[in-house]
């Protein structure tokens, strides 16, 4: 199935994609390594700094990129894309 959700971007993930949050048509069920090399076509200068520091919040659920486990997305879902937060 093919399904609409909202990609909400924050701190250096925002940054790097010059976009806050963006509709994006994704296949359903996706697994979030692929979802992430289709956010990554979108935005590639994401790999550079985030690839390995990053987690998605699919529903408010963290999911790592290497979760092979297929996700179910719905129409009007918000991913997340979380980028490691900064100590201080």
């Amino acid at each position: 199935f093919n399904t609409r959700v909202c990609v909400l971007y924050f701190a250096k993930s925002a940054e790097l994609s010059g976009v806050r949050e963006e509709l994006l048509q994704v296949d359903t069920p996706i697994n979030s390594q692929d979802l992430w090399t289709r956010l990554l076509g979108q935005h590639p200068r994401l790999l550079r700094v985030l690839q390995g520091h990053v987690v998605l919040a699919v529903r408010h659920q963290y999911v790592a990129i290497d979760d092979q486990e297929a996700l179910t997305l719905r129409d009007g879902d918000e991913v997340a894309v979380v980028p490691p937060l900064s100590g201080g």
